[in-house]
């Protein structure tokens, strides 16, 4: 695998998706978590969505339960509750593990591209996340401290 778009993974909905559908836009993928002290990202990553993506960005939540239990609910849970409270409109996913054997293939990828601070591999929190450019190259990765609003100009650059 040599791009983001080459992988697959598994909607809200249940529906199995290939990654390639996105080809061509910026991605912002991001493991997320409903009861995580960095949870009101949310309304940040909604706005860089609504603010974008008719110019070709695209935001990827993938829930992930490995950081302190803080992403417990069904995935009919998690999708009510990211609409209900943040108003959600970016594509969600199935919950997935992001480190460890059981890492979903993607998370795998991206952690081999963009090492974290220090040249750490594993993820340390929920809503690290990561920027690809259009095509499917892994550009940039971001902490969990690092608010949306910080990542919009390389954003902008990559439109």
């Amino acid at each position: 695998m040599t791009t983001a778009y080459d992988f697959h993974a598994v909607t809200v909905a249940g529906d199995e998706i290939s990654l390639a559908r996105y080809a061509g836009q910026v991605l912002l993928v991001v493991n997320t978590a409903s009861k995580c002290g960095f949870t009101p990202q949310y309304e940040g990553l909604e706005n860089l969505y609504r603010t974008y993506r008719d110019r070709g960005l695209m935001i990827l939540g993938f829930p992930c339960n490995q950081f302190g239990g803080q992403e417990p609910g069904s995935a009919k849970e998690i999708a009510a509750f990211c609409d209900t409270i943040y108003g959600v409109s970016f594509p969600l996913f199935q919950k997935i593990e992001v480190n460890g054997a059981n890492a979903h293939p993607l998370y795998k990828f991206l952690m081999r591209e963009k090492r974290g601070l220090l040249g750490t591999v594993s993820i340390k929190w929920n809503f690290t996340k990561f920027l690809i450019d259009r095509t499917g190259r892994v550009v940039a990765r971001y902490s969990p401290r690092t608010k949306p609003t910080a990542i919009e100009p390389a954003i902008r650059e990559l439109l």
